[in-house]
């Protein structure tokens, strides 16, 4: 024996009991022909387990009334055209890999003024919007044609229904993409720069690509895996960057690639770091791919990094290597002050920043070069030549000669 109590008995029993919401009932009804979706979702909040339709039926049988003849004045036939909303949705959604979406209204400013109006004249105490409606019911069936799940917090989409263009728009989601990167060429920067002088547009300065350098990190990898995912553009987001003229070795730099409005969202990411190692040879190395959600950006644009350095160094006059050496030892554990280097300060606030040196050591004497692991954030450069006394101390300073970096490497970034 079935002892389940139908859903539609709480309903009726409540519009019978109560006579506030058959007066609200009767003056809806009375202001015009209405269809039983704009007439139950009224009462959408009482009891549940209903669609609106069926209240909207339950309501005008209670009151003996019947469905006027003509267009529904509340939605003005939207639901008449219900089924036609889906196919459209369904259609929109053909060419799109996802496993869960949304789906969201825009809604018409004659629609938005019409419930308005009517909850004036019969109250919203149990009433839900037109477009609360509308996203439940359509959700219900691209879940039903698809088999996919509707996701209220991350969904890999967003299908909008816009009632005042009358055509369905999606919002596609960003895949992303962890992963560490080698450079091993220099004179690539880590993202695309656009030219000084025109912006962007092109002009005589930049041979009209609109950009100060040929290409770039991001574009290099970008490039590569773009088509694959059949999106718009692809952003990187680096945990730091290094020089434009330094290389980056060592186990790379931690970075998370961001594909905007992409068609495929599951490849085979081993694949990818082939195919992006393949065509970049010389140039570029990835590796480690993996997906992240949109928050690991924040967490290796926030991380304490700490980045070890070797540098190429050029000493004005001839020292002591024990100088050399006792000069690095002094720099281990220092706590250094460093105003914004005059090369950048141009883009970059002028303030004075402390950061650690934990270790300094000379790898060569002949041709000197030297390996420091710092805190990240320290200028590398300015480091070595004092920056004109905008970096205290530094080893310039306490070899008490000039010296520059000649060459750069990053070889490795600790997140």
């Amino acid at each position: 024996m079935n002892n389940q109590i139908p859903p539609q008995l709480p309903f009726r029993t409540e519009v019978l009991e109560n006579a506030e919401i058959i007066a609200a009932a009767r003056t809806i009804i009375n202001e015009g022909p209405i269809c039983d979706n704009c007439l139950g979702r009224q009462f959408a909040k009482i009891a549940s387990g209903l669609t609106n339709e069926k209240r909207g039926e339950i309501l005008r049988s209670v009151l003996r009334a019947e469905l006027e003849e003509g267009k529904c004045w509340l939605c003005n036939g939207l639901f008449e055209n219900f089924d036609a909303w889906v196919l459209k949705a369904l259609e929109t959604l053909k060419g799109y890999e996802f496993e869960s979406f949304l789906v969201g209204t825009k809604v018409s400013g004659m629609l938005l003024e019409n419930e308005e109006l009517l909850w004036e004249v019969a109250g919203a105490a149990h009433a839900e919007p037109l477009k609360a409606e509308l996203n439940r019911e359509v959700g219900k069936r691209i879940e039903h044609e698809t088999g996919k799940i509707a996701d209220f917090d991350r969904p890999d989409l967003v299908v909008i229904l816009n009632l005042v263009t009358e055509a369905v728009e999606l919002q596609i989601n960003s895949v992303f993409i962890y992963g560490r990167y080698r450079k091993f060429k220099r004179g690539i920067p880590q993202t695309k720069w656009l030219c000084r002088e025109c912006r962007g547009k092109g002009c005589e300065r930049c041979d009209f690509t609109g950009k100060m350098y040929a290409e770039s990190v991001e574009e290099l990898i970008g490039g590569s895996i773009l088509e694959e995912f059949g999106g718009v553009v692809t952003v990187l987001h680096g945990s730091g960057r290094e020089d434009i003229d330094a290389r980056m070795l060592g186990s790379g730099r931690p970075f998370v690639m961001e594909i905007k409005e992409p068609r495929l969202r599951e490849l085979d990411l081993k694949r990818l770091e082939n195919k992006v190692n393949d065509e970049n040879k010389d140039k570029v190395e990835v590796l480690e791919f993996q997906y992240v959600k949109r928050e690991a950006v924040a967490k290796i644009k926030n991380a304490k990094v700490d980045k070890t350095y070797r540098a190429v160094v050029s000493l004005k006059t001839g020292v002591l290597e024990e100088d050399l050496r006792s000069a690095l030892d002094n720099l281990i554990g220092a706590v250094i002050e460093q105003r914004t280097p005059l090369r950048v300060v141009h883009r970059r606030a002028d303030l004075v920043r402390k950061r650690k040196v934990y270790d300094a050591r000379l790898v060569s004497f002949e041709v000197p070069i030297v390996e420091i692991k710092c805190d990240g954030g320290l200028y590398i450069k300015e480091l070595i030549s004092g920056d004109n006394g905008r970096t205290i101390p530094s080893l310039s300073a306490l070899l008490g000669t000039e010296a520059e970096v000649k060459e750069l490497d990053v070889v490795d970034v600790a997140i």
